[in-house]
């Protein structure tokens, strides 16, 4: 396996298992070999005031397992019921797959790629709740 592969912009910054990280003045790529280690882009971090609708709030509760503030199994249940929740009200195929490839990665403990794929809906969540509000 692999590993999870990170590409970083000039300057950006990363956690990993609790320190912050920040890239130096060249584009990396990089590869975390070590299973379980918490690492999350903080260009992708969800400010806990922002955790306001329910695509960020599944997507937050992920973001936790990340940063190592909450255990993976305090929180995998209640995030499969809010996905299987987000599925019946995003019913559009694209939608649907990126749904079901956060809860795969949920599943098989990629948190990475589970809060991914939850960032890819975020947009069409705003979309959907700008149009209920015109």
């Amino acid at each position: 396996m692999s590993g999870l592969v990170l590409k970083l912009a000039p300057k950006e910054r990363i956690l990993v298992n609790g320190a912050v990280i920040e890239n130096g003045d060249k584009r990396t790529r990089f590869s975390i070999m070590t299973p379980n280690a918490h690492i999350l882009r903080l260009r992708d971090a969800i400010h806990p005031d922002e955790a306001s609708t329910p695509v960020r709030r599944a997507a937050y509760q992920v973001q936790l397992v990340l940063t190592g503030d909450i255990d993976p199994e305090a929180v995998r249940k209640d995030t499969l019921t809010r996905i299987e929740e987000l599925s019946r009200i995003l019913v559009d195929n694209d939608s649907r797959r990126l749904l079901d490839q956060a809860s795969d990665a949920l599943l098989q403990e990629r948190f990475y790629q589970c809060l991914k794929g939850l960032r890819a809906l975020i947009p069409r969540e705003d979309r959907l709740l700008a149009a209920a509000q015109s």
